[in-house]
């Protein structure tokens, strides 16, 4: 027998989303004009837009529209979409120094304004890739009992990047359904503080 904890309360819900509304807002203030000199960069790099937009499932499975800076020069968002991979010949100059640095997923702080996403749960993937591990491993719906995150449990214990491999996301997931069964504002907080500590180590990044 597999017992997974329900979807968060109506009070948890409340809580975590006071938090990610007013750090997102924050962070938002502090990091625009990283954001605009990034904007700036990207549009200097080469043809294409700034903001790269590509379908995602979030709570309760209901589709959204994450965003992104662009970081390739192809702008998947159907039935294919192909992961990166390490000297991918997709990813453009700049966005070499975007993924490394996670800068490319700051846009994602207007998603968690909009309710889209938390700053913390478990990433999103492409609905190609959505599609495809549901069909693998009969946990991963549960993902979708809480938002998406920025970032992760999953993601500060050394699970950040892609998934190229079932027995990969399968720990991710593993790693996921924890951190839903044992969430806690303390467990957010203390994720947010590893995030940055995984950032500036920058593991798995590419």
């Amino acid at each position: 027998i597999e017992i997974q904890r329900a979807p968060l309360s109506g009070t948890e819900r409340l809580v975590k989303r006071a938090m990610d509304i007013s750090l997102a807002s924050l962070a938002l203030i502090f990091l625009l004009p990283i954001m605009a000199l990034t904007a700036l960069a990207i549009k200097l790099d080469g043809p294409g837009p700034v903001i790269f937009r590509q379908n995602r499932k979030g709570f309760n499975r209901q589709n959204f529209v994450m965003f992104k800076f662009r970081t390739m020069i192809v702008q998947e968002n159907g039935d294919a979409v192909t992961q990166a991979t390490r000297n991918d010949p997709r990813v453009t100059t700049i966005g070499k120094l975007l993924r490394a640095s996670s800068i490319d997923e700051l846009p994602q702080l207007i998603n968690v304004l909009r309710g889209d996403m938390s700053l913390i749960g478990p990433r999103p993937h492409a609905l190609a890739h959505d599609t495809y591990f549901e069909t693998v491993l009969g946990d991963y719906a549960f993902r979708h009992h809480v938002k998406p995150g920025m970032t992760g449990w999953a993601q500060v214990n050394g699970l950040r990047g892609a998934t190229p491999t079932v027995d990969i996301i399968s720990k991710r997931v593993k790693m996921d359904l924890w951190y839903i069964n044992n969430w806690s504002l303390w467990l957010d907080i203390h994720i947010l503080l590893k995030t940055f500590v995984e950032v500036l180590r920058k593991r798995n990044a590419y």
